[in-house]
C-alpha cells in the first residue's frame, strides 16, 4: 500500500513536471495533470493540497537532482574541468530530465517568483569556482567563476529555444576553448619547468 501510494506521488510529480517543462505552472491545470498521471483527482488531493504544492515537489526533487550532478562535477577536480563537466551534465539533465528542466524554473514554493532553482545552482557554480581557484587572487577567481556562470546560464537559456545548444557538443566546443584560461590561473602563480623548478624562483633565474 505504501509503495502504491509512493508511485502515486511520483506519477503525480512527473506528470506536472512534464507539463511545466516546455511551458510554465500555467500550463499544469489539475485536470491535465491527473489525467497524464493516470489517477483521480480525489487521489491528487490526498497527496497535495494544492497545485502550488505539488509544483513545490516538482522543484524538490530537480533540487536534488541537480545537487547531486554538482556534487558530482566538483568532487575532487580543477575548477575549470569541474565547471565544464557540469555544464555538460546539466545540458544533458535539462534534456533528457524534464523534471530538471522544470524545476530550474520554479521557487521553493512552487512558484515563478525571483529565487529560483536557476538562480541558486548559479550561486553555486560560482562559490564552487572561486573556491578552487588555487591561485590566491580573489579578483582573478571572481573573473573565472563569473565566466563560468556566464557559459552555464547561457547554455541552459539558449537550449529553451534551440534544442542543439543541450546537445552537449556546444558545451564541450566551448568549454575546450575555454579550460586553458582556468589552467593559466593556477599556474601564473607558481609556474613550474619540467624539472619542476619554479620557474620564477631566484635560482631558476640564476640558473
Amino acid at each position: 500500500m505504501q509503495k502504491r501510494a509512493e508511485q502515486t506521488r511520483q506519477a503525480l510529480i512527473r506528470a506536472t513536471a512534464e507539463l511545466i517543462a516546455d511551458g510554465g505552472v500555467h500550463d499544469a491545470g489539475l485536470v491535465g495533470i491527473c489525467r497524464s498521471a493516470g489517477v483521480s483527482r480525489g487521489a491528487l488531493y490526498h497527496h497535495f493540497p494544492t497545485k502550488e504544492s505539488l509544483a513545490a515537489a516538482v522543484y524538490e526533487q530537480a533540487r536534488t537532482e541537480v545537487a547531486g550532478l554538482l556534487a558530482a562535477a566538483f568532487a575532487d577536480r580543477a575548477p575549470g574541468a569541474a565547471a565544464a563537466r557540469f555544464s555538460s551534465a546539466l545540458v544533458t539533465a535539462l534534456r533528457e530530465v524534464p523534471t530538471v528542466r522544470a524545476g530550474m524554473r520554479l521557487g521553493p514554493d512552487g512558484s515563478t517568483g525571483p529565487t529560483r532553482l536557476r538562480e541558486e545552482v548559479l550561486g553555486l557554480v560560482h562559490r564552487e569556482v572561486i573556491g578552487r581557484c588555487p591561485d590566491g587572487r580573489e579578483v582573478a577567481a571572481r573573473d573565472l567563476a563569473d565566466l563560468a556562470v556566464v557559459v552555464t546560464a547561457g547554455l541552459e537559456s539558449l537550449g529553451r529555444t534551440d534544442g542543439a545548444w543541450w546537445q552537449g557538443e556546444a558545451s564541450d566546443r566551448i568549454w575546450d576553448m575555454l579550460r586553458p584560461l582556468f589552467g593559466r590561473s593556477a599556474a601564473e602563480s607558481n609556474p613550474v619547468d619540467q624539472v619542476g623548478q619554479v620557474v620564477n624562483s631566484p635560482e631558476a633565474q640564476a640558473s
